[in-house]
């Protein structure tokens, strides 16, 4: 059964008294269950969208080529951690590791974007967590498997609010930083990315068609490591604080 993110911020179903979904309802429900707001921004997010690898230092700090195209996995709406909650370790794994990344959020449908006008198709900019099941993604990476449940699990992708792209200045030279437990233990800048926000875009919308809403986690700087409870993980851009997140 489908749900959605009603006026409080909680799931529910959209059924009539019959059980069937009625008009109206049934398309809220092809939307996503994921509301943000940040000031008058209201978003209902579709898909997030990652990208492995885009900073070199970080290919390198995990023994990893550096990669000649982007390289894309996706992780479901049930992966979003959002509004400063709480990050629940989970069962199935002994090395959780955080990645932070600057977050784009896209606003209107493409497929096949030229260059020229990628930079139109996002218009927000959050901070996020891409946390990884090291321990697992390695163990199937071993075996030729995909990994995708090591990066996709539920909670796995904290996101800040947003910021209008127009707020934030040269999108291509954006600080950004996690502390943990108040030290610094990534910091980086867009402009060491290897692949652009605009080249995301253009080489994700060949396979994919990119919607309103979508996040696309652009990619993390060298310094990952691993949580433990009872940390406290907080992300800022520049000096502005963008989410805390404490591990339970």
């Amino acid at each position: 059964m489908p749900y959605f993110l009603d006026k409080h911020g909680t799931f529910a179903k959209f059924v009539d008294s019959k059980g069937k979904q009625n008009g109206i309802r049934n398309m809220l429900l092809r939307r996503s269950a994921l509301e943000i707001r940040h000031s008058h921004y209201i978003f209902i997010s579709m898909k997030i969208i990652a990208i492995g690898r885009n900073y070199i230092d970080h290919a390198k700090e995990l023994n990893n080529p550096v990669p000649e195209n982007p390289i894309i996995f996706l992780k479901p709406d049930t992966a979003v951690l959002k509004d400063n909650k709480d990050f629940y370790y989970p069962e199935f794994s002994k090395n959780i590791q955080f990645e932070t990344e600057v977050v784009l959020r896209i606003c209107k449908e493409g497929k096949h974007v030229t260059p020229k006008f990628a930079s139109t198709y996002y218009d927000a900019i959050g901070l996020g967590i891409d946390f990884t099941a090291r321990d697992l993604q390695q163990e199937l990476k071993a075996k030729s498997l995909p990994w995708e449940l090591a990066k996709a699990f539920d909670h796995s992708a904290v996101i800040s609010n947003l910021i209008p792209k127009e707020e934030i200045g040269a999108v291509d030279a954006i600080d950004f930083s996690l502390q943990q437990n108040g030290q610094t233990v990534q910091q980086g800048n867009t402009k060491d990315m290897i692949f652009s926000f605009e080249d995301l875009i253009v080489y994700t919308s060949k396979f994919i068609t990119l919607r309103k809403g979508d996040l696309i986690y652009t990619g993390t700087p060298v310094g990952v490591g691993s949580v433990a409870i009872g940390d406290l993980l907080e992300g800022f851009i520049g000096e502005q604080k963008m989410f805390s997140c404490k591990i339970k």
